[in-house]
């Protein structure tokens, strides 16, 4: 009966280490290899950030003229209703009184984009690049 189990301790299976070891070392000197060429090839961008003290004042600039667009449609300039002409019109006397003022409409956010687009429109054609748009929450 001894001779048998020597026999089963010499029959197990034995787990050879050497292959594994040599595929992760080559995998380790891979990724090693790659995070060196990838380091060499980025190159670095001068990027001058605004300090507090560069930064411009707002002082000389004007608050902006909102109107506002309610979810009937209704437009509404510093609490009065208006229709598109007379919006037009107070845009440009604004602009005309603030050469560096900038006009904000303020629109619910449950309107259809078609009428915020046709209120745009017509605020883009006085106001030009100085018109831009807020949603309500």
């Amino acid at each position: 009966m001894r001779m048998k189990s020597r026999s089963q301790r010499h029959d197990l299976p034995e787990v050879n280490l050497v292959p594994m070891m040599d595929v992760l070392m080559t995998i380790l000197v891979f990724f090693i290899i790659i995070s060196m060429s990838a380091q060499i090839n980025q190159k670095a961008v001068e990027v001058k950030l605004p300090s507090v003290e560069a930064g411009g004042s707002n002082v000389d600039q004007p608050d902006p003229l909102t109107v506002e667009l309610d979810r009937q449609g209704k437009l509404f300039i510093k609490g009065s209703a208006v229709d598109q002409t007379q919006m037009a019109e107070n845009i440009r006397q604004y602009l005309t009184e603030h050469a560096k003022g900038t006009v904000v409409l303020k629109a619910d956010n449950q309107l259809t984009y078609q009428k915020i687009a046709e209120v745009l429109g017509t605020m883009r054609d006085v106001g030009g690049n100085q018109v831009s748009l807020a949603i309500n929450k």
